[in-house]
């Protein structure tokens, strides 16, 4: 194959699939589902409708034979035993004996009641019938019927003429000397039984096509309402963007649609966090990294031949650039915090976790450390993050009072609430603050004391670990001055973010550090 045909044939390949994708789409769940539902329905009520057809079909067929056979053997047995009564005996003249049975019965609506009386070389002649005959086409007016029933060797058939079908039952006269044969008939015409079961079988298909028609509308608004969330899913998952992903599904009801929307609506709540989190790392970055970069830029531009000038431009660059560091890896700290193996909780016995977190503060400065209440039970906390949260705030009391104040540590159990707190006596924290303080970056107005040289990440740190493990971060005024930090756990009626003024710490235990 030459290049243009290959060309050409990718063309043809292309034009198809770009031609059938359109057809595709057309096709939506609803219409899919109402086309099984009408193609289920109406197998169904075709099903019911023929199956009534057959079984009133049926029934009329056993109703027909029962009632040839009754009528012969009601006859069978008057030949066999009755009596004429004009000699007193058994009868001998068939014709008196057609004539006599035939007198007494009543033919109904569809049936005939004929004697036969045969003739040399001629058909059959039909004698002593009901006067009364109310079907189409009566068999004692067609000959070659009758010669066909009368010369049959069966008692009992079925015949098919052009007037309709014809259901028989016939019961040969033992022939007397100087008498001709004849023969009882009894003919059925089943054309009757037949319509009303048609008529049945009409009407049912009537009342199934206005079933299916009702179904088609009621399916198709109730179809429509159960995948609206379906198609709002669909929409909305068209409209979302990197920069909006704040679009939501309205939730109603309780079934399985409404579930897939809480799911895709939790999905959407996920995902604009992951989002929420990437653009804040990289703002904070930026922000937090550019002026150390600046710095650092700035000194090594101008640093000149003179040793001492060198010594103290590295020294200044080496500051930034463990500033830096420290930024970056509490930044990464903080992107961790959004994925759900942040913190890996354990049985920890609280008062040993209480303990080594108080041993580890107390070399973070001259400060008069103290243990204060200490709760004896076992928890599923993640110690490693816990002792995290509880030296940085630690390292928060520290840097905001000076030597000889109080810094207290300790853990408290009230009912099912878990608390481990910090408490220190320096300046505390202005009102305004108590909201701020625990965003990245945010140090505060009064930033009690000033003396701190972070880049305001550490409360943040303490939040994310507080809320990986379903909990939070409460700060509270310390009794005579100061601020105290709790972590709480287990208050799923509080919630989670909230500020909770609660009465003052147990007097603690007094445990300087040397």
């Amino acid at each position: 194959m030459t290049a243009p045909d290959r060309t050409t044939t990718a063309r043809a390949a292309t034009t198809t699939v770009t031609t059938a994708d359109p057809v595709r789409r057309w096709v939506s769940a609803r219409l899919r589902i109402m086309l099984w539902l009408l193609l289920v329905m109406a197998v169904a009520l075709g099903a019911v409708a023929f199956a009534t057809r057959s079984v009133l079909l049926r029934d009329a067929d056993h109703r027909i034979h029962g009632l040839l056979v009754q009528e012969t053997e009601e006859f069978a047995n008057l030949a066999q035993q009755g009596v004429d009564p004009r000699t007193g005996k058994r009868f001998a003249d068939p014709e008196a004996l057609l004539r006599l049975f035939l007198e007494r019965q009543y033919a109904d609506p569809d049936e005939e009641l004929l004697g036969l009386v045969g003739r040399t070389g001629k058909p059959p002649v039909a004698k002593f019938q009901p006067r009364e005959i109310r079907v189409k086409n009566p068999l004692a007016q067609d000959r070659e019927a009758r010669t066909m029933i009368f010369e049959s060797k069966d008692s009992m058939g079925t015949l098919r003429r052009s007037g309709g079908e014809l259901r028989w039952a016939k019961v040969t006269i033992e022939s007397h000397p100087g008498h001709p044969p004849a023969a009882f008939v009894v003919a059925f015409h089943p054309a009757g039984e037949q319509a009303k079961a048609n008529d049945v079988f009409t009407m049912l298909i009537a009342i199934s096509g206005v079933a299916l028609m009702m179904t088609t509308g009621i399916g198709w608004a109730v179809a429509g309402r159960i995948l609206r969330p379906v198609r709002l899913v669909r929409t909305t998952a068209a409209q979302l963007t990197e920069q909006d992903l704040t679009r939501r599904i309205p939730v109603q009801g309780r079934d399985d649609v409404a579930a897939l929307a809480e799911t895709f609506n939790a999905m959407l709540d996920r995902l604009e966090r992951a989002f929420a989190a990437q653009r804040e790392f990289v703002d904070d970055a930026g922000h937090e990294l550019r002026t150390p970069i600046t710095i650092v830029r700035g000194h090594l531009e101008l640093m000149g031949d003179d040793p001492v000038e060198r010594e103290e431009t590295v020294r200044i660059v080496l500051e930034e650039l463990e500033r830096m560091s420290r930024i970056v890896e509490d930044l990464l700290l903080l992107a961790k915090a959004e994925r759900p193996d942040f913190v890996a909780p354990g049985p920890v016995q609280l008062g040993e976790l209480t303990a080594d977190v108080f041993v580890k503060a107390r070399a973070l400065g001259e400060r008069e450390w103290t243990l204060g209440s200490v709760a004896d039970a076992e928890v599923r906390l993640d110690a490693q993050r816990i002792t995290q949260a509880m030296v940085q705030l630690a390292q928060n009391a520290v840097q905001h009072t000076v030597a000889g104040q109080r810094v207290t540590l300790g853990s408290r159990i009230e009912g099912d609430r878990v608390e481990l707190y910090v408490a220190d006596t320096g300046p505390g924290v202005q009102p305004q603050d108590a909201q701020v303080i625990f965003e990245r970056f945010r140090r505060g107005t009064a930033r009690r004391g000033a003396r701190g040289t972070g880049a305001g990440l550490g409360l943040s740190i303490v939040k994310a670990i507080a809320e990986g493990h379903g909990g939070r971060v409460e700060l509270r005024p310390t009794e005579g001055g100061g601020a105290t930090f709790a972590l709480v756990f287990g208050d799923p009626g509080v919630p989670d973010g909230d500020t909770i003024l609660l009465p003052t710490l147990d007097e603690p235990t007094e445990e300087a550090a040397p």
